[in-house]
């Protein structure tokens, strides 16, 4: 039994306005699910495919109040690179910020709602990410984080310190899922959660059940009578399980 990372979901005031925000980010198609969704993923993707962790942007009543935990660090393939990232993002809407990051070679900026996110330097590592290099988390516990999400999902643990956790998918294609150790203690609902799905076969209960024993809570946000199970990993972060596929 397994699950995998397939999308991230991605809290909005205006999901609509945010979606064309982050799909010409990201180069990739923008749909519309339902009134007050809005689905991105690379053009000609087949779902769900490790080669990309597509984002879902739901609308909410409720306003960005504090720096997220789970945000998107973007991939550069030069100095070059970089530098005209950032000024294309600016010209999208994106400003810098400032989340006390002290003279670092990367870039940290804010989408038109206030979620940070990170314009990185060259890096070996992510050469062939695409344009999302990784998914980061804050968290307290690098190392107990990699010990529940190795065992939630099948992707591959490739590094683990007492102030950082590195995962990829099984493949060795997209994104990484990284967790970095942070001071700051989790406060709010997150507004970017992690969707989990079991395999085409799989049994949705049975996945929420080991997810269970290895930590995980559930939990209610409010989000009634769903096909998804809203849960909670060991330090709090939200996520859901959805229906096999």
């Amino acid at each position: 039994m397994a699950t995998r990372l397939v999308q991230i979901a991605m809290n909005a005031r205006d999901d609509s306005a945010l979606g064309r925000f982050w799909a010409e980010v990201l180069g990739w198609g923008i749909d519309s699910e339902e009134p007050g969704v809005t689905n991105l993923e690379p053009v000609g993707f087949r779902y769900p495919d490790p080669v990309a962790v597509c984002v879902d942007i739901l609308r909410v009543p409720e306003p960005k109040t504090v720096k997220n935990r789970v945000h998107i660090d973007l991939a550069t393939t030069s100095a070059a690179h970089q530098a005209e990232l950032v000024a294309r993002l600016r010209a999208l809407g994106a400003t810098l910020a400032d989340v006390g990051q002290g003279d670092v070679p990367w870039t940290v900026m804010a989408d038109p709602e206030g979620n940070e996110f990170c314009v990185l330097e060259p890096r070996s590592l992510y050469r062939d990410t695409g344009p999302m290099a990784a998914v980061a988390v804050d968290c307290a516990d690098p190392r107990a984080m990699a010990r529940f999400w190795g065992e939630a999902m099948d992707w591959t643990l490739h590094e683990v310190t007492d102030d950082h956790a590195v995962l990829r998918s099984a493949k060795g294609v997209g994104p990484y899922l990284e967790f970095l150790r942070t001071p700051d203690a989790k406060t709010v609902k997150n507004r970017v959660h992690l969707d989990l799905r079991p395999y085409a076969g799989g049994d949705q209960a049975a996945e929420a059940a080991r997810l269970r024993a290895l930590g995980a809570v559930d939990i209610d946000l409010g989000q009634g009578d769903v096909p998804w199970t809203v849960m909670a990993d060991p330090e709090g972060n939200e996520f859901c399980v959805l229906t096999p596929h």
